[in-house]
């Protein structure tokens, strides 16, 4: 029986534990800021945007879609501007005086329907958690989960309206079941369940007096709800057009012909997902990236930016002004995207057995395979230990 494993973030927004992985899809300090601070701020979409009205995202390892949601949330901020004045709403100057509709592409990929389909449902701006408990045993997230909500983003409700429209033909009944579970419905947002049944009547008829309530709700929800008007308004100028593929994100890109502007990699951790780590991986990534395009990424290991490098991409890091720290990387093929180069010290530890990349030619391997024949390079290479090159480093520095 499948399971999920919710908690709420110290942000308000919904987080996951895989114990399969053994480890979180999220931080616990927040999923909509985490994706927010890696993805979406660093990748500078107010210039892109100040001269181009069509765009390109591969989301690979979609999970629950913050990184997808957190964009849309920006465009919509960007783009439009939310104030309210006797019902009318008002649009900032670019939509105004242009004409054209922003044209939105984003491909996203994942392993899991059930967590991709419910991205829509869940709850991302929660305020009132009294007493932040687990539904489920994990002593280390427990000690890290805070009572006092603390917002830096907040998620317009018209995203996971424009995120409902594009997935609801893809829920199926185990979805349906998961939906339904009493354990899980605090973390997900009502209205949008009532949405969500709404377009499920429209496929059918039903005679039940709930249903018929619910129709008639939703109704309601549909033509007359704030929300739903500002979606609707939203519309007007955005072109949204999104692909959901579940599957290997090897075998989905290999198939794939586009060439992407941004490509969000937010898979696992490399020792639990080195598949989708390796030199062979970002090679392929290489043939879809546009020359203009980047790659964004929260991992800062020596063994990612190594296989970046020889995979031919410009590299470089990920600064957060909040966190006062580095926190991810980038990879392009122009250099000019760059802001911050890789250090004396990220080279230097690159060259050394910590930047030993894992590698997968055909594509196909799986982790385990890769680990294993990772571990045999490792051992048998005459690199200088990490640990030996941060000693020496220290002493010289």
């Amino acid at each position: 029986m499948y399971k999920l494993y919710p908690y709420f973030t110290n942000d308000g927004s919904v987080g996951l534990f895989s114990p399969d992985a053994d480890d979180i899809y999220h931080s616990v300090y927040g999923a909509l800021t985490e994706a927010y601070e890696k993805f979406i701020l660093p990748a500078n979409f107010e210039k892109y945007f100040s001269e181009n009205n069509e765009i390109k995202i591969l989301d690979i390892c979609f999970g629950i879609g913050y990184n997808t949601k957190s964009f849309l949330n920006y465009l919509i901020d960007f783009y439009y501007n939310e104030s309210i004045d006797s019902n009318n709403i008002k649009y900032n100057n670019k939509i105004d005086t242009d004409n054209k509709k922003c044209k939105i592409f984003i491909h996203a990929i994942d392993t899991d329907k059930n967590l991709a389909c419910l991205s829509p449902f869940f709850i991302s701006n929660k305020t009132n958690i009294k007493n932040n408990k687990l539904i489920f045993k994990n002593e280390k997230i427990k000690r890290m989960l805070s009572n006092n909500i603390q917002t830096k983003f907040k998620l317009n409700k018209e995203v996971n309206i424009l995120l409902l429209e594009k997935i609801h033909k893809y829920i199926d009944n185990d979805i349906m079941e998961l939906l339904n579970k009493k354990q899980y419905s605090v973390f997900f947002d009502k209205n949008i369940r009532r949405l969500f049944e709404f377009y499920r009547n429209e496929e059918s008829i039903h005679t039940s007096l709930k249903k018929i309530n619910t129709f008639l709700h939703n109704i309601y929800y549909r033509h007359l709800s704030n929300s739903y008007k500002m979606y609707l308004n939203i519309l007007k100028w955005l072109d949204f057009d999104f692909k959901l593929s579940i599957k290997d994100a090897r075998c989905a890109i290999l198939n794939d012909t586009n060439k992407y502007n941004y490509i969000f990699l937010d898979a696992f951790t490399p020792t639990k997902c080195p598949c989708l780590w390796t030199v062979d991986f970002f090679k392929l990534l290489f043939e879809h990236l546009e020359d203009n395009g980047m790659i964004l990424t929260y991992s800062n290991s020596a063994l990612v930016r190594n296989a970046f490098l020889n995979a031919g991409f410009q590299v470089g890091k990920i600064y957060s002004d909040s966190a006062k720290k580095f926190t991810g990387t980038i990879a392009t093929k122009n250099k000019a995207f760059i802001k911050y180069d890789l250090s004396e010290y990220d080279l230097g530890l690159i060259k050394t057995k910590a930047g030993i990349f894992y590698r997968d030619e055909n594509l196909n391997l799986d982790n385990e395979s890769i680990i294993a024949a990772h571990k045999v390079e490792v051992e048998n290479s005459n690199l200088m230990s990490s640990s030996r090159f941060i000693k020496h480093f220290k002493v010289i520095n």
